[in-house]
């Protein structure tokens, strides 16, 4: 639940012991985590593009009409979800040589929390300097990755050495996965700057 943000960034081991005895099913990860904190990089890009403005090559600030940054934002919200279900998915497969693989869902609540430092790297889409950004999504993307080499031993009953080697793999496809999400949305937004994409609303 959105209680555990502060232990995964806190103290990582003892949260991972209280979130693998919950035994929490999909649906309930998504509505008390993952829908909230995904939330935070879709809410701040909207305020970003349309109050502050994007710049990608150091020329005057860009920015976003209303209407096209709300309909980006629901394409990135989309995107976003899809994503933390990959990685599951990714995991799960990994995970398949092990005797205590856990079940696809068990993978993708596992993947909604270790998501969690790049959910609130978000913020700094408030004041959309690209630098800035670039530099908190890789702080993101560290501790993600350190989230998920503390939690994979003990998720799936394996040893250091065995967790190690199964969350490299994850972590590397879990980077290729999130290069095509950004790709998705700078391309999105390309097209939203540009006016060549009319959201219509019914």
């Amino acid at each position: 639940m959105i209680n555990h943000v502060w232990g995964l960034l806190h103290h990582p081991d003892r949260e991972w012991r209280e979130i693998n005895k919950e035994h929490e099913s999909v649906s309930h990860m998504y509505a008390h985590h993952v829908l909230i904190l995904a939330a935070i990089p879709v809410v701040s890009s909207f305020i970003g593009t349309t109050q502050v403005g994007w710049t990608l090559d150091g020329e005057e600030a860009v920015q976003l009409s209303t209407m096209t940054a709300l309909g980006l934002g629901v394409l990135f919200y989309a995107v976003i979800l899809a994503a933390v279900a990959a990685v599951g998915s990714v995991i799960h497969v990994l995970s398949r040589n092990y005797s205590h693989r856990p079940s696809r869902a068990e993978c993708i609540v596992f993947a909604g929390y270790i998501a969690t430092p790049m959910f609130l790297s978000g913020l700094f889409a408030l004041y959309p300097i690209i630098w800035l950004c670039t530099l908190a999504l890789v702080i993101g993307v560290a501790y993600t990755g350190y989230l998920l080499y503390k939690g994979t031993p003990s998720f799936l009953g394996i040893s250091n050495k065995e967790g190690f080697i199964l969350s490299s793999g994850t972590l590397g496809i879990g980077v290729l996965i999130l290069e095509l999400m950004l790709a998705i949305v700078v391309l999105l937004w390309s097209m939203g700057s540009e006016h060549s994409v009319v959201w219509t609303f019914f």
